[in-house]
């Protein structure tokens, strides 16, 4: 009997169609943003709830979340390029306003990076006018200046409650040679600045109480940025981005390397931006930026034994620098809601209840707001 010619073209046709099916949808999940391989973790994909109005000529680097009231909750982002803080309804994404402009007087900015907020004030970090820099909310009238010509090349930055009338706020410092190389480990004892500061009849007034960072060994701090207080734990997390690094190191409050560090082997990338989610009973939850074009990550640490718990990505966030969290509820955002920077141009905001449910994580304590509050 002759071989049925057509049905055997059919048959391998329909064969090759299905191989070139396979390894078209095994490529795309292999080029699948923040897929993890080597499946050590979890990684949960969790899509974003908005992204704010996209500018790559601002080069947004980092947001911080001041919530007022139910209908008052705001994302305060840095552009470092254009200069300015922007302004966005941490509900919706809508614009609000842009404030400040290039310069040197107070109110102007240069290069604004970190940025902060605690009680109705913003703490803007900025490089090259190499200060810190404290505004009023919500009228954003600048108020004052802290580390004029003490510091070098700041960028990240926390700030906490030290009594009812001071803060304490830590600079990291992540000064260069001449020739903008990483200076020897001898040299880095000035990476993170401390300063106590107070603000009276819109006057800012600090003083500097320490400057430090290890000189030898596993605690020296090559290329820092991020940074974050807890101070239930007496604990500061630096992240050290330094290509032979990529970690995250515990420091004390008082300047004193623990000898703990965090994610070492773990970040593919660089480490920026880290988070805090608190509870009243001192559980809670680190979160860490694993920062990449195509694989970007968010890790998360238990906050008491500062084990990996697992990590997540946003379907559409990449090249995340700053994070911030709000525990409020508010919105559609009643479980509180998680907001990264996506790729110099914009901020993304995630839902809390999302990402929890994705983990399997504790909503420990979501924050509602009072008439005693305001």
């Amino acid at each position: 009997m002759k071989p049925n010619h057509l049905h055997w073209n059919f048959a391998f046709t329909a064969l090759l169609i299905l191989l070139s099916f396979a390894a078209c949808n095994q490529q795309k999940q292999s080029q699948q943003p923040g897929l993890n391989k080597s499946k050590d973790y979890p990684v949960a994909f969790i899509k974003e709830s908005f992204l704010t109005a996209r500018d790559e000529a601002d080069n947004v680097d980092s947001p911080a979340i001041w919530n007022f009231s139910d209908t008052v909750n705001w994302i305060i982002s840095t552009a470092k390029e254009t200069d300015a803080l922007l302004i966005h309804d941490a509900a919706t994404g809508a614009f609000i306003k842009r404030v400040g402009k290039s310069g040197k007087e107070l109110g102007e900015l240069e290069r604004p990076n970190g940025v902060a907020v605690i009680d109705s004030f913003a703490v803007v970090v900025e490089r090259d006018n190499r200060r810190v820099q404290v505004f009023g909310l919500p009228d954003c009238k600048p108020i004052g200046i802290i580390g004029q010509n003490a510091l070098v090349r700041p960028y990240g930055l926390s700030v906490v409650k030290y009594d009812d009338h001071q803060y304490d706020l830590y600079v990291s410092d992540n000064y260069e040679t001449a020739t903008e190389e990483t200076p020897a480990d001898s040299a880095l004892g000035e990476r993170v600045h401390h300063y106590r500061f107070s603000i009276n009849e819109n006057a800012v007034s600090s003083e500097l109480i320490r400057k430090f960072g290890d000189t030898a060994g596993n605690g020296v701090l090559k290329t820092v940025e991020s940074l974050i207080v807890d101070p239930t734990y007496n604990a500061i997390m630096i992240a050290d981005e330094h290509h032979s690094q990529k970690n995250i190191k515990v420091y004390n409050r008082d300047g004193s390397f623990t000898g703990k560090i965090l994610g070492k082997g773990l970040f593919k990338n660089e480490p920026e931006g880290i988070v805090l989610y608190v509870a009243s009973d001192s559980t809670g939850y680190w979160i860490f930026t694993d920062q990449g074009h195509e694989t970007n990550i968010f890790h998360v640490f238990d906050r008491a034994s500062l084990k990996h718990i697992g990590a997540f990505s946003g379907e559409k966030t990449r090249n995340t620098d700053g994070i911030a969290l709000t525990q409020y509820g508010f919105g559609n955002f009643q479980k509180g809601a998680f907001y990264p920077v996506h790729n110099d141009g914009n901020i993304a905001a995630i839902s809390w209840q999302a990402i929890a449910d994705s983990l399997n994580l504790s909503l420990l304590n979501v924050l509602k707001y009072s008439s005693e509050e305001n």
